[in-house]
């Protein structure tokens, strides 16, 4: 199957086709360029290479996303994925060339049976950009936060994200300050830290979900993770952004979050949870977020995407992918909920690496 690339008057049942109301002209504007530059810089895709959209049309950030997709991309392939069977989307999908690109517009996250979208879609050979659970950042204010956090500077990403990981990986171990004397003590060397920094020039796959901007590892050894910490925001169990009133101290022993001050019923459902599952509650994920267009005081609603907020970020739960440990079998794992640390402060070994809301290194 062959399809065309879109006409350029096209009807309002295509994606991008009209302007989203509740954005103006300068966050559509925005949107075009910072599209343009993902995929320019980060992408390494041009407008006459080929490439497939498939998008939905059920919120306004879905539109002005699309029209600026469609603006950067005018060769390009469409589908509206609310107007065609999946089997057409999957036919669709094999019959691109590797090297191809494909650009997934998700209201919430397309369905299509087993069929494991990005992963599935790497496996072809395709590059992927991935925006996804835009219903959950509903309005111009969230909207907007979203599309600047899409800008993408090489410089600073790349630059910040590679010293980050250097420093990681030869650090003996850490301490957070959380202010009100929290501290939690990395008494442990890290994981190799992995990147999301928008570089795929030495990567097996190009492309993910996107805002992109983080730099992740774990303790090698997670019992000798202990302390207290303050965390401003978590994820609750309809993996939205859920902020107390209140700071919520977590503390630490050996590895695992044994009690809290100042908790709340969402987060004690939270912990629940995750106990009725797994026995306790692990500490795993050390995240070091860099995208600057999220911070403590600028939040969206979709936990996936703010997860990026330049500052650190935890996981509660056994469950994760990219570290295996011998404690944990994967079948068993379940639960991995990101939780947000006031950071007033982070060290790796004796160097400060975060201060006044902003990473140190690689500048």
């Amino acid at each position: 199957m062959t399809l065309p690339p879109r006409p350029p008057s096209a009807s309002a049942s295509q994606p991008g086709a009209a302007p989203a109301a509740c954005f103006d002209a300068a966050a559509r504007a925005l949107a075009a360029s910072n599209v343009q530059d993902l995929l320019t810089l980060a992408l390494e895709h041009g407008p006459q290479q080929p490439a497939l959209v498939v998008g939905d049309l059920d919120s306004e950030l879905n539109l002005v996303l699309a029209a600026a997709y469609r603006a950067a991309l005018p060769r390009a392939q469409w589908i509206d994925f609310g107007a065609v069977e999946p089997a057409v989307v999957l036919a669709a999908f094999r019959q691109l060339a590797p090297g191809s690109l494909v650009v997934l517009i998700q209201t919430t996250s397309f369905r299509l049976e087993a069929f494991r979208l990005r992963i599935e879609l790497f496996k072809l050979g395709l590059k992927v950009i991935e925006h996804v659970h835009l219903a959950r950042m509903p309005g111009p204010v969230q909207g907007l936060a979203y599309i600047e956090a899409l800008a993408y500077d090489p410089a600073y990403f790349r630059g910040v994200g590679q010293a980050l990981k250097a420093r990681i990986d030869r650090a003996r171990g850490g301490l957070l300050d959380s202010g009100e004397g929290a501290l939690l003590r990395l008494g442990s060397p890290f994981e190799d830290a992995k990147l999301n920094v928008g570089d795929y020039r030495q990567m097996k796959n190009t492309g993910g979900q996107f805002p992109i901007g983080e730099v992740f590892t774990e303790a090698r050894e997670l019992e000798a993770v202990n302390g207290e910490v303050r965390i401003f925001v978590f994820g609750d169990t309809a993996f939205l952004v859920n902020k107390p009133e209140r700071p919520i101290t977590l503390i630490v022993e050996a590895g695992r979050v044994v009690a809290t001050r100042d908790s709340t019923p969402e987060f004690d459902a939270v912990l629940a949870l995750i106990r009725a599952c797994e026995g306790e509650v692990w500490l795993r994920e050390l995240g070091f977020g860099l995208n600057r267009a999220f911070s403590r005081e600028r939040l969206v609603d979709d936990i996936g995407t703010y997860e990026r907020m330049c500052g650190l970020h935890l996981s509660l739960g056994a469950k994760h992918g990219s570290y295996a440990k011998p404690q944990f079998r994967r079948k068993d794992t379940r639960y991995h909920v990101d939780v947000f640390a006031i950071t007033e402060a982070l060290y790796l070994d004796d160097e400060r690496v975060f201060e006044d809301g902003a990473w140190t290194v690689g500048l």
